[in-house]
């Protein structure tokens, strides 16, 4: 039998009886994931016991941070936490880094170019803590099955390989096979078993519905026929989009054209919502490349889909991996917080130099998609989304092709391609300095923000070269 030739992972029930077998003043170099997003109970009840027990000079790595990881703070604001490496932070953790930045620094990654870090070594991680929903005796797991199912699991799979101590935390510990496991059960030191590693509700945080605000639904028409004059959608082609009300209803309107020509996409990837859901079971799409689900019908889609694949965040977008999905991405579609002259864009700060979110994926896909399409209000709070040089470097210009807005399309110099097929466009395609100052007519021009110039951390992209610094608020 091959369960004779498994070993059994050992269970444990309290977390004080792990850290009698796990020296955590030893082990400061700690993982964590975020698929669980707002819901996650497994960080707090994790670091509690690191306040609990004074533990200093802690170098965190979760692969993102949501307002309700609420013990991050308290570590920092007592000192413990010197330094914080992540794809995205928002809330309470955020709003105090910015003001007071870190005892060490805060490195802002992309979701490839952690992975990237923590497989070729350049994150050291020495204990990975993996809230799993559905996990056996032997250590497998799959994070779509299980009262608090959270869908896959693919930013954790990099730490279950090759942290150098490896924790399952579940409240769903079964003694059955699990059929593909997305974590392998050889790679996992200890099973930490609990009552409930987190609320799933709190996965679907933000705006995962399709925008009726009209001028949400301009720009999502604008891009449709942008990319259908540039004869991007067609048959086989790949696509990406976010679960922000206009990518989504970019993602509507795109699906409509398709429907009308009759045309197949080969696959979506990235972050999966229940719109793509709907066009797999449509026959629209072959498959779904799924790093990450952004509400529970996507989740539910995982245990009955075939075709509906959860992939590692190497498989993902890690440059280096020779399996990468994104390497063969047709279209992205992406936000912008703010957008300048040379095409380069924030969603990493807002223009007071607060954090508010990172790269997640933005900056791979921008990087490895054949169009990269930035979709935003011309104005947002008054403010013009276009700099003449934007607060902080998320998304590197050279990779940006087109911005669409409500009032005109711009699109990047360097793509004369585009350009050229869109010589005779019936669209408003303008340059990105006309589209300036068309917001200029309705906000003047805004004062620049006194800003300081102390270094609190770093954008890192996933070629680990340093694009930008972050300064304090």
């Amino acid at each position: 039998m091959e369960h004779e030739k498994r070993q059994i992972v050992k269970v444990i029930n309290d977390i004080d009886e792990l850290f009698t077998l796990v020296d955590i003043s030893l082990n400061r170099n700690i993982s964590f994931h975020h698929h669980l997003r707002n819901g996650d109970y497994v960080i707090n009840y994790v670091l509690n016991k690191y306040l609990k027990e004074k533990v200093q000079g802690i170098n965190l790595f979760p692969s993102a941070i949501f307002p309700s990881y609420t013990s991050i703070l308290e570590l920092i604001k007592n000192k413990q936490i010197n330094n914080i490496t992540t794809n995205y932070l928002n809330g309470p953790v955020a709003e105090y880094i910015s003001n007071n930045g870190l005892e060490g620094k805060l490195t802002m990654q992309t979701h490839g170019g952690r992975a990237r870090s923590i497989i070729e070594g350049k994150n050291k991680i020495d204990i990975a803590f993996i809230a799993a929903p559905y996990v056996n005796s032997y250590g497998d797991s799959v994070g779509y099955l299980g009262k608090n199912k959270c869908g896959s699991l693919g930013y954790s799979i990099p730490d279950s390989v090759h942290a150098k101590i490896k924790v399952l935390v579940t409240d769903n510990l079964v003694d059955l096979d699990i059929e593909s496991p997305e974590i392998d059960g050889s790679n996992i030191d200890y099973i930490l078993l609990v009552d409930e590693i987190g609320d799933r509700q709190g996965i679907v945080s933000g705006t995962t519905e399709v925008t009726k605000n009209p001028i949400g639904v301009k720009i999502a028409k604008n891009t449709s026929l942008l990319l259908h004059e540039l004869g991007a959608i067609k048959h086989g082609f790949s696509f990406q989009s976010g679960a922000g009300g206009v990518s989504l209803r970019v993602t509507k309107d795109v699906r409509d054209i398709m429907i009308k020509e009759n045309i197949k996409a080969s696959f979506f990837s990235g972050g999966i919502t229940k719109y793509h859901v709907d066009m797999l079971e449509e026959g629209l799409v072959e498959k779904l490349y799924d790093v990450q689900c952004f509400d529970l019908e996507a989740i539910e889609s995982l245990s009955r889909n075939k075709m509906h694949i959860p992939i590692s965040a190497s498989r993902y977008a890690n440059p280096t991996d020779e399996s990468q999905i994104i390497k063969d991405l047709d279209i992205v579609i992406l936000g912008a917080t703010e957008i300048d002259y040379n095409f380069n864009v924030n969603v990493t700060t807002d223009s007071h130099q607060t954090l508010i979110g990172g790269s997640g994926g933005h900056s791979d896909t921008a990087s490895e998609s054949k169009i990269c399409v930035i979709v935003s209000p011309l104005i947002k709070g008054r403010i013009p989304v276009i700099k003449e040089r934007v607060t902080t470097i998320t998304t590197l210009g050279k990779n940006i092709d087109c911005l669409v807005t409500e009032r005109g399309i711009a699109i990047n110099p360097l793509r004369k391609d585009l350009i050229k097929k869109l010589k005779n466009s019936k669209l408003k395609i303008v340059t990105i300095e006309e589209l300036s100052r068309i917001a200029y007519k309705f906000t003047n021009i805004p004062q620049d923000i006194v800003k300081h110039d102390k270094i609190i951390g770093e954008v890192e992209d996933r070629t680990f070269e340093i694009i930008d610094n972050i300064y304090q608020k």
